[in-house]
């Protein structure tokens, strides 16, 4: 990149020195510019001026965020164990064109011999050894903010995708291992309840972690859409009703309340690291609100595609996932 383009893409970071004169101390400027352009496990700190008061700040101790959506259904927790399969393979044939989107890799049980979690999956005093195993990679060139593609070169947005599902309990860690390898996870962990709407601490967060959590309930009925290219008229749970269950629409803000429909909430733990010196925060903090909006448009799909998944059995889910894994490879 030229300096100018650089200088343009690290601006937006609100690093507090980025509005030096660059003219000032050309040796130290390109020192600067170099040590903020790469990523935290490439850096190197032993040639830097100790002297000059820039580097004699007392450092910066980032906090990772971490959050807990919860998202309230119509539906029953067996129920959402096959809507959301069917969901899952009907958007990955729908994001996938052009050399972008997704990639299955593998998708076949895992055990204690086979793609085992590390750590064992535990979770609300239930330990859960079996269960399904899924390998994704995700080609992003065209799905993430333009400062990010300034900063990384196209073939480092590729990210993979490991998902550990022993329903009613998923665990899904998301991965570079191509460029920012351990310096970069997000991790969403997913537990499935009946009726409970409001656990305290589902996921059995410590106490350090469960200070820090941000509990987060989203609406998918009444919650505006995150842009408005988002909506779409045909998932729409206010308009909608199946014709298979009879529920819907889905009306007023407390649409779950008082009602003769089966209600379960989704509980998905959230944690993320981007440890890229300048625009760690700023990166964690769009991919929590990315997976905000994905969460939201995801279960206004989910619930209006009813009448498209329910009834269907674990055998056609498997079917299925096998048809879509063919196509996205063509």
């Amino acid at each position: 990149l030229r300096l100018s383009d650089r200088r343009k893409a690290l601006a937006k970071t609100s690093i507090p020195f980025i509005n030096l004169p660059f003219c000032c101390n050309p040796t130290l400027s390109n020192r600067i510019r170099d040590f903020i352009s790469v990523p935290c496990c490439l850096r190197d700190v032993s040639n830097l001026d100790s002297r000059n008061p820039i580097w004699n700040q007392r450092p910066i101790i980032h906090r990772m965020i971490i959050k807990e959506f919860r998202i309230i259904l119509p539906m029953t927790v067996e129920e959402y164990n096959v809507a959301q399969l069917w969901s899952v393979a009907e958007v990955s044939k729908n994001e996938t064109g052009g050399g972008e989107g997704i990639e299955v890799l593998v998708n076949e049980p895992f055990d204690d011999e086979h793609h085992k979690p590390d750590p064992p999956l535990a979770v609300h005093g239930q330990v859960f050894d079996k269960g399904q195993y899924t390998h994704k990679r995700f080609y992003l060139a065209n799905k993430v903010p333009a400062y990010v593609r300034i900063l990384a070169p196209k073939r480092y947005l590729e990210v993979d995708e490991r998902a550990w599902n022993a329903y009613p309990y998923c665990r899904t860690i998301i991965e570079n291992p191509a460029y920012m390898q351990e310096n970069f996870f997000l991790k969403i962990e997913s537990m499935y309840v009946q009726d409970k709407v409001d656990e305290p601490n589902i996921h059995q967060l410590p106490p350090e972690m469960l200070e820090r959590r941000e509990v987060v309930y989203i609406d998918f009925v009444n919650d505006p859409p995150y842009s408005h290219s988002d909506y779409d008229p045909n998932c729409d749970p206010t308009k909608f009703q199946s014709v298979k269950t009879g529920r819907g629409p889905l009306i007023g803000p407390n649409w779950w309340k008082n009602t003769d429909m089966p209600i379960m909430c989704a509980y998905k733990l959230v944690t993320c690291e981007f440890k890229w010196w300048g625009i760690q925060t700023r990166v964690e903090t769009m991919l929590q609100n990315q997976e905000r909006r994905i969460f939201y448009n995801f279960h206004r799909q989910l619930f209006c595609w009813m009448d498209k998944w329910h009834g269907l059995t674990m055998n056609d889910i498997r079917a299925l996932e096998d048809q879509a894994k063919h196509e996205l490879d063509k």
